[in-house]
């Protein structure tokens, strides 16, 4: 699946998630650059099923597509910037966005319950909470922006993304406002 560097033998105080904005389609090359010069990196790739003229194939994409995620110390920022293919860090309110753990975990989590998840860039609105009861995510409360049958929308908050998974109706149920 994907690969995630051993954390190298610098200090893990002070080190958190940082976004990379990569080059199209270098998501893989600079995963692996960084998991060779030791940091701590994670593309997440989703599973599809693609069809061609005389078969079907499974291939594993990225799920952001120009993003790496990658857990260093503000020390190491220019060292991982001037790595070939990544451009820059994604910035957040002037700063570079902070992923949280909690959050890596969950997509990790996620890709590994759901094949052929797609990430959606969203504008955030205010909706409906509910808990999930069932699967990887069971007992997470989120916020849903829309619900189809059997698709929902589930916010990273930090990525401005939404990841869509295919989760049966019935284990999900509404949350009171508090």
């Amino acid at each position: 699946m994907t690969e995630v560097a051993k954390p190298c033998k610098k200090t893990t105080t002070g080190m958190k998630w940082l976004a990379i904005y990569t080059r199209p389609r270098w998501e893989k090359k600079v995963n692996q650059t960084l998991i060779d010069r030791g940091f701590e990196s994670y593309c997440p790739l989703t599973k599809i099923r693609r069809k061609w003229s005389d078969r079907i194939k499974t291939v594993e994409e990225p799920l952001f597509k120009s993003y790496v995620f990658v857990k260093i110390a503000d020390t190491d920022r220019t060292a991982v910037r001037m790595i070939n293919g990544a451009i820059n860090f994604v910035y957040w309110a002037g700063k570079p966005a902070v992923v949280k753990e909690k959050e890596i975990i969950a997509i990790r989590h996620f890709l590994d319950e759901y094949e052929n998840v797609e990430a959606v860039p969203v504008d955030l609105q205010i909706n409906q909470r509910v808990r999930i009861s069932g699967g990887t995510l069971m007992d997470k409360e989120g916020k849903v922006l829309e619900v189809r049958r059997k698709t929902v929308k589930v916010a990273i908050d930090s990525l401005g993304y939404v990841l869509i998974a295919y989760i049966d109706r019935t284990k999900l149920s509404s949350v009171q406002s508090r």
